[in-house]
């Protein structure tokens, strides 16, 4: 299905993925093993002695609803890039849908040129060699990589590699609604810490403000293990200490407890779709959300929102980057790689970056766009957009078990739930998911690790 289609040479549109494609981070990661034939290939090409293709197929779901600012991209392309062809291809509603279709269109020839892959999903492709390495390609398309945030850019290599870059990228922050602040007497900022928290979670529940819980909790991949990650962190535990998982370790299950504490309290609820969207519609006080969802929040929202850095625990205060950025299959010619490159350069220009930020609430991914004038006069009149930036201060590299093992994140979300929803214990929920991981470990990472 088209979604959106400009009839211009530049600029084919944004369309749907077609039947027959339907099939089935952490800074600096780990140091694996030499990948296949084709992606030492791919690193050694000349890259000035090819010519682009005349087109460039790119997979995303429009994360933060971003699909009328893909279609602007599309359209400033075509103004200056007449001789390159350009489509954003609807692959999906999430990343897990995306890179589970790109899963299943590695057997084929039917691929992207550029591929959206999220903090948990990027990996596994590399490793298996399935992603071009980057580190030489960008230059030659003219991609400025120095102009990149370190962090995010530093947040896809491995073994001396470049795997991909950062595009819609963001950290969770806490939101919440001032009115019912208010109400509940409480200062107009967010909790410093969680303990601090607890303190006011009985007043907001007590303020008769209407909201089916004073705190909106998340479910689903991509979500409550991703934010959760700071609680834990605040205790002093952690999900792995590298290749070592530590799922269910005391810390872990301390931080399960705590939080099904909330619900038994009747301080909290899990959210039936999603915690954001329904914040917006004022059913919570406040919630944990991405960056990227705060042009919507603030779209749909009839009451003034806050937002603040996560709460810190005894152990410190740390925030986990998230989102996604866009890769190049390693089964593309390197006329298509170079071509592919070349958009990418063009997305990593400051104005580019600037109006993708702004039209989402993602961070700016380039140092050039969060100084430019444009987001400064952003952050002047929506210091909310400002956050997520400063935050970048007490950022902390996630855990290999959530975002290097295959299925990690699924199982670790698993337990929440089971813990939030189902009145396991905490215990066994994690548990389960501590096996589960570490056979997922042995089976299809660790075989491919250098000693």
């Amino acid at each position: 299905m088209n979604d959106l289609v400009l009839p211009r040479r530049g600029a084919l549109g944004l369309m749907g993925v077609g039947a027959g494609a339907l099939g089935l981070a952490a800074c600096s990661g780990p140091s694996t093993a030499a990948s296949g034939d084709s992606t030492a290939a791919a690193g050694k090409t000349d890259w000035s002695t090819v010519t682009p293709a005349d087109r460039v197929t790119i997979w995303t779901n429009h994360p933060g609803s971003s699909q009328a600012v893909e279609a602007e991209f599309l359209t400033r392309w075509a103004e200056e890039n007449s001789d390159i062809e350009v489509e954003f291809v609807t692959a999906g509603s999430n990343y897990d849908e995306i890179s589970q279709k790109f899963q299943a269109a590695l057997t084929g020839s039917d691929l992207p040129d550029l591929v959206l892959l999220s903090d948990v999903w990027w990996f596994r492709y590399a490793i298996n060699g399935q992603l071009t390495p980057l580190q030489d390609l960008l230059p030659a398309a003219g991609v400025d990589v120095g102009n990149y945030q370190e962090g995010l850019y530093a947040d896809y290599q491995y073994d001396g590699s470049q795997w991909a870059v950062p595009y819609c990228r963001s950290t969770p922050v806490f939101y919440y609604n001032k009115a019912h602040w208010a109400a509940a007497g409480l200062p107009d900022r967010g909790p410093q810490t969680w303990a601090e928290f607890e303190e006011w979670l009985p007043k907001l529940a007590a303020a008769g403000t209407g909201a089916q819980a004073p705190y909106g909790l998340g479910k689903g991949t991509g979500n409550a293990t991703w934010i959760h990650q700071n609680l834990i962190w605040g205790r002093g535990g952690a999900l792995s200490d590298e290749w070592t998982m530590t799922i269910d370790s005391p810390e872990v299950l301390a931080a399960s407890d705590y939080l099904r504490d909330y619900i038994t309290k009747g301080w909290a609820a899990v959210s039936s779709s999603d915690q954001a969207s329904d914040f917006g519609a004022g059913l919570y006080s406040s919630v944990i959300g991405s960056t990227g969802s705060l042009s919507g929040i603030l779209k749909a929202a009839g009451f003034e929102v806050g937002n603040a850095f996560l709460p810190g625990g005894p152990a410190g205060q740390f925030t986990p980057t998230g989102g996604a950025g866009f890769a190049i299959p390693v089964k593309r010619s390197p006329e298509q790689q170079l071509a592919a490159a070349k958009f990418l350069a063009f997305l990593a220009e400051d104005d580019n970056t600037a109006y993708f930020s702004q039209n989402t609430g993602y961070m700016p991914v380039t140092t050039g766009a969060v100084n430019s004038s444009v987001m400064q006069e952003v952050y002047a009149q929506t210091p909310l957009f400002k956050t997520a930036v400063d935050q970048l201060a007490n950022t902390r590299t996630q855990d290999y078990a959530r975002v290097f093992v295959p299925g990690g994140d699924q199982s670790t979300v698993t337990a929440w739930e089971k813990v939030m929803l189902q009145g396991t214990t905490s215990k066994d929920a994690w548990g389960t998911a501590q096996a589960e991981v570490q056979r997922s470990y042995e089976a299809d990472v660790k075989p491919l690790l250098k000693a």
